[in-house]
């Protein structure tokens, strides 16, 4: 097949194009250049901006799309438009983030989406998810049944440019008392970007159309199970400390930032990392053991610069002097 990705060079772009090489297809990246522009020199790559630069695809035609980086819906009506009679098969890379309630355990695709009073607004940053469902419905008037609809949750492994699960990878690694967040019963969710690409080229190849959940397992991950798997794959792994929400909560602690995939029960969203899976699964989707991602994720993060900051999680001051706040809390 000929498969066209818009992006393709920053984290799931780069393992769906590692993904659909691999399976035989050619493959063409569309993108400005501005991450890893020399990432695929034996990649055909067309250089422009999908925000009215759109220029470099006119009078080209491809099997399927694989849109990566659509944020807004007005650019992403500028590519549905100018690739509807020019692809047969496009796939829009969404979020969970689109549900207007999380208070619902186990939702599945049919849930009711967010929506905006104003749809002309293009803040990502507080209507992310909104955004996302306009552009989702942006997909689904132009391709219809052509279109197939991706909403992955938190995605993971290596390349991973938040390190909201590479944080704790790093961390436990590092040794010493870890601080961990909440519960251990605490459910959560999350896919290894390799996993989901795999089997987005493999749904692309069989042109299946629809909207899929794409996260963690069927079954139950809780982050206790998760802080085990880094204990026993990680040498000399850290030891963790458990610390109750109420005590993160007087300290200021942030949610998700500070803490990755910490959720309080406060907050009370715990249908966010607890969605229906059954869709994808039924489709093919599968997953590899978490220890395997844990491994690969400390690999690629051993060879980035070792006084690189994350973009995620407690620095060792701050944690240091939690730990500390703690004990006290504790004794009291």
């Amino acid at each position: 097949m000929r498969i066209l990705i818009l992006g393709g060079t920053a984290f799931l772009g780069r393992h769906l194009v590692d993904a659909a090489l691999t399976n035989g297809h050619e493959v063409t990246l569309f993108n400005r250049g501005q991450t890893h522009p020399d990432l695929y020199p034996e990649v055909e790559t067309l250089r422009g901006d999908r925000d009215g630069r759109l220029e470099a695809l006119c009078g080209r035609s491809f099997d399927a799309v694989l849109d990566t980086s659509g944020y807004v819906p007005r650019v992403v009506r500028q590519s549905v438009a100018l690739l509807r009679d020019a692809v047969m098969h496009y796939t829009f890379v969404s979020s969970i983030s689109v549900y207007a309630d999380f208070t619902q355990v186990e939702m599945d695709e049919d849930a009711r989406l967010g929506t905006l009073e104003d749809e002309t607004i293009e803040n990502i940053a507080e209507h992310y998810g909104a955004l996302k469902a306009l552009c989702e419905q942006e997909v689904r008037s132009t391709f219809g049944e052509r279109a197939l609809i991706i909403r992955p949750g938190l995605i993971v492994g290596p390349h991973d440019p938040t390190d909201r699960f590479t944080y704790w990878v790093r961390r436990f690694g590092q040794g010493g008392n870890v601080l961990v967040p909440g519960r251990r019963d605490a459910r959560v969710q999350f896919i290894d970007g390799r996993d989901l690409a795999e089997w987005m080229i493999r749904m692309v190849e069989k042109k299946t159309s629809g909207v899929f959940h794409a996260t963690g397992p069927t079954n139950a991950r809780t982050m206790g199970e998760f802080i085990d798997n880094l204990q026993e794959e990680i040498p000399s792994s850290g030891q963790a400390t458990w610390v109750s929400e109420a005590f993160l909560e007087s300290q200021g602690v942030a949610e998700w930032t500070d803490l990755p995939l910490w959720l309080s029960d406060q907050t009370g969203w715990p249908g966010f990392m607890s969605v229906d899976v059954g869709r994808a699964v039924a489709q093919g989707l599968t997953y590899r053991p978490v220890r395997e991602t844990i491994r690969d994720t400390r690999r690629w993060d051993q060879t980035r610069p070792l006084d690189s900051d994350l973009k995620a999680g407690l620095s060792h001051e701050r944690e240091r002097d939690l730990l500390r706040a703690w004990k006290v809390w504790n004794d009291k």
